[in-house]
């Protein structure tokens, strides 16, 4: 059966190549500790699952003693110019973009199969992992079908690929720390003591007033720890789940629903979510680095708005 597993390997098989194509590379100065580096989130990829927690934890202070002491280089990717690129932008237009448009479309139409039309009787997939099972079959889909339409290098996938995670660097891996990170806030009993908080300061029975606090506290949280995901466990722990759900009778899918979407403004505010806030300044080559930032508050803190209206009207009132 397909699952998870399999998206791992696929994701160790990519960073794999990463590593021996940086490896590879002499006009790389930090070629070694580069290729070590994605080598290593290869190996988490493929063997995490072996490695055990000590094992895991050792590889991820080795990933952090190699990005902080700037081991990470810039090689030099068998790959199109800028030239090239802006030659093939005029010549295909926005047509560029249909081979990205096949991930999303095979992941929903994918599910809508598996769930409505009887696939998930055959016993293919996992149903935990479909989504993802899916995500990463119309990764591979849409490759093969830009090699049959644009016909590049059979290395091109994996010089383009390289050549983004150069310019990525370490942040590419700042979700899934941020997201372990809620993890560990949650298990040192922080979600506890803020819950305590928010009960002492909440007026006795003021639904919507939890309601707010629940909300601005996923901004809060997200602001500081620079994920959504990370900031999740601690205010479920403390407002949503005890104030929310078990004694205001709030529905659960609404709950984490858009408390999660309430995390997501926060995202736009924060220069803590450097791979969503302060990377596209950096490929962009922004003076300012919160210039992304500074153009998203305007929406962050209307869509704020809605959706604490829309968490206590569907939540409770509905």
């Amino acid at each position: 059966m397909i699952g998870i597993g399999t998206v791992y390997l696929l994701a160790g098989v990519a960073f794999a190549a990463f590593a021996v194509a940086t490896a590879r590379d002499r006009a790389n100065p930090r070629r070694w500790g580069s290729a070590l580096f994605w080598g290593l989130i290869a190996v988490s990829f493929v063997a995490g699952d072996r490695l055990g927690d000590f094992g895991n934890g050792l590889l991820v202070l080795a990933l952090v003693a190699i990005a902080g002491t700037r081991l990470l280089g810039h090689g030099q990717p068998r790959t199109t110019d800028t030239a090239e690129r802006e030659a093939f932008a005029q010549k295909l237009g926005s047509r560029l973009f249909l081979p990205a448009l096949v991930i999303p479309v095979t992941a929903f139409c994918g599910t809508l199969l598996f769930n409505y039309a009887g696939l998930e009787r055959l016993g293919l997939v996992d149903p935990r992992w479909i989504t993802l099972v899916l995500l990463a079959l119309g990764v591979i889909i849409a490759l093969v079908a830009i090699m049959l339409w644009l016909r590049p290098p059979l290395s091109a996938p994996v010089e383009e690929g390289r050549r983004l995670m150069d310019a990525i660097g370490w942040v590419v891996l700042l979700p899934q720390m941020l997201a372990a990170l809620g993890v560990v806030f949650g298990a040192a009993g922080v979600g506890t003591a803020v819950g305590a908080i928010a009960e002492g300061v909440l007026p006795e029975g003021n639904v919507f007033m939890a309601v707010v606090v629940f909300a601005l506290g996923m901004v809060l949280f997200t602001v500081v720890m620079g994920n959504a995901f990370a900031a999740f466990p601690v205010m479920a722990g403390a407002v949503g789940v005890p104030i929310l759900i078990h004694l205001h009778g709030g529905n659960p899918a609404v709950v984490g629903a858009v408390g999660m979407l309430c995390g997501f403004c926060g995202t736009l505010l924060t220069p803590m979510a450097a791979n969503f806030n302060m990377l596209p300044a950096a490929l962009l080559e922004l003076k300012d680095k919160h210039a992304v930032i500074r153009r998203q508050v305007g929406t962050a803190l209307p869509l704020l708005a809605c959706n604490i209206l829309i968490l206590y009207i569907a939540g409770f009132l509905l």
